[in-house]
């Protein structure tokens, strides 16, 4: 799959998921526009991307604010006057239960889950109405279909209404032929399970009838087939990639 001339959009990019899914576009051939709070590890991965021969572009800031979406839209504008792929990867949760949960932490995880990926869609949308093609993938959750006692409910809520936005952009969207997916990662080993302790990590492999965690390559190679031409034919789904941890 050749990503040459074609200019995707990572949010989230600079740990875990978001950053394996930059570099997999990059080693593609893909030029980059990367966004992330932590200006050293932003930095970081566009040294990496660069060193794959790619080109990339740095957006310092929070998915979830006005400010990030225009500074992409200025950049797609002054550089490339297209996207062909935009990658909404930023997230966050909490570990409080229900009761435990301040309103301040429920707003912070559903604009960072959800907004954030209205916003930038928004953003982004023109360019590619006005080029009849493009992709949009949404990184969601198992959690949206079933709840999980290690995650607040805020981020199975937005996790789930991320899917419904999915399709409905999906919807929306086909008659431009652009086409909106969402990859569901499980267990994925990223710096956040490096915090389990052996007992919990066992429990949670056991968990999973592949017996064993995913790796971020996993959700990264999936979301690349779901951009390519090869998925030409695939919009409006939330594809699960968690080792039968959830069957339908």
């Amino acid at each position: 799959m050749s990503f040459h001339n074609k200019v995707v959009v990572v949010t989230g990019a600079t740990k875990g998921i978001g950053r394996e899914i930059a570099l997999t576009f990059a080693r593609h051939g893909a030029s980059l526009i990367v966004n992330g709070r932590n200006s050293e590890r932003l930095a970081d991965l566009q040294h990496a991307i660069q060193k794959e021969g790619g080109t990339c572009f740095n957006v310092l800031g929070d998915a979830s604010s006005p400010e990030t979406a225009n500074q992409i839209k200025e950049i797609i504008s002054s550089k490339f006057q297209k996207v062909d792929v935009l990658v909404n990867n930023a997230g966050m949760n909490k570990r409080t239960p229900t009761l435990q949960t301040t309103l301040d932490d429920w707003e912070n995880v559903i604009r960072t889950n959800l907004t954030s990926a209205f916003l930038i869609s928004q953003s982004v949308l023109p360019f590619m109405v006005e080029n009849k093609e493009g992709v949009i993938i949404n990184i969601s959750s198992t959690t949206a279909s079933t709840p999980h006692k290690n995650a607040t409910p805020a981020y199975g809520a937005s996790k789930a209404a991320l899917n419904y936005l999915t399709m409905h952009l999906a919807y929306e969207m086909a008659g431009h032929n652009i086409r909106v997916n969402a990859v569901c990662p499980g267990p994925i080993e990223t710096d956040m399970t490096e915090q389990w302790d052996d007992t919990y990590r066992e429990k949670v492999i056991n968990g999973v009838p592949l017996k064993r965690l995913g790796d971020v390559s996993d959700v990264a190679e999936m979301t690349l087939f779901l951009a390519s031409e090869q998925a030409s034919f695939i919009t409006g789904q939330s594809i699960h990639v968690n080792g039968g941890t959830l069957m339908r």
